[in-house]
């Protein structure tokens, strides 16, 4: 039989080196580098929505699409933040108060400008361009995020898949905002509140089954 500081020996002889995660806001830093990229290469493939500029004149849109914006750079800093044990859940609370003047900003919207966009509404082509926008947005974000959180967010998965659903989701109304005509409250609602809630809602129900694709080694959620 092997003797226990044998034992030990031959274990520690086996072990690799193992790799530390980056500080979560160099991780969170280079997620939103990321989300400015395809952000950017959008803008270069379908260019911004031809009233762009006159709108960003309009104190409302433009108050709502930075609500949005810094929404989802918060959401991501405080993702990966909270995906680390050490850290405090307090920075769950970061991206509320520029979540609020978001949802704020919304329900204003709804109740003072319940108009159509043109006579004929929103077209079958539009609604498609706007579909693709969503899929490009979100899908490379999402999947990038899971698999930079994948080692330290099995150990609170709900709370960091909701917190990193909700900045994919802000990100991708940003870029519906910027690259669409969706000022239509019915528009606003379906597009840019109806992603937000699928993304949260979905990555609050899918989060373990998600990390343990990830990250089939992981170890059990505390939660």
């Amino acid at each position: 039989m092997i003797e226990t500081p044998d034992l030990i020996a031959s274990l520690a002889r086996d072990l690799t080196p193992v790799r530390r995660l980056r500080p979560p806001l160099v991780r969170a830093g280079c997620w939103i580098l990321l989300a400015a990229t395809i952000l950017t290469l959008l803008a270069i493939a379908q260019g911004f929505r031809p009233d762009l500029a006159q709108r960003m004149g309009d104190p409302v849109f433009a108050t709502g699409l930075v609500a949005v914006l810094v929404t989802g750079v918060l959401a991501a800093i405080a993702a990966f933040f909270v995906s680390l044990p050490d850290r405090s859940r307090r920075w769950l609370l970061l991206p509320l108060p520029a979540l609020t003047v978001w949802l704020s900003n919304t329900g204003y919207q709804c109740l003072s400008q319940w108009i159509s966009i043109g006579p004929d509404g929103i077209t079958l082509g539009e609604t498609a361009r706007c579909f693709a926008t969503l899929v490009l947005t979100s899908a490379p974000l999402s999947l990038i995020m899971l698999m930079m959180l994948r080692h330290a967010a099995p150990l609170r998965p709900r709370t960091v898949t909701v917190m990193g659903s909700l900045s994919v989701a802000a990100i991708t109304a940003t870029a519906l905002s910027v690259f669409h005509v969706l000022d239509a409250t019915v528009m606003i609602l379906m597009w840019n509140l109806g992603t937000a809630f699928v993304f949260v809602a979905l990555g609050g129900a899918f989060s373990r089954a998600m990390f343990r694709w990830a990250a089939p080694r992981s170890p059990a959620s505390s939660e």
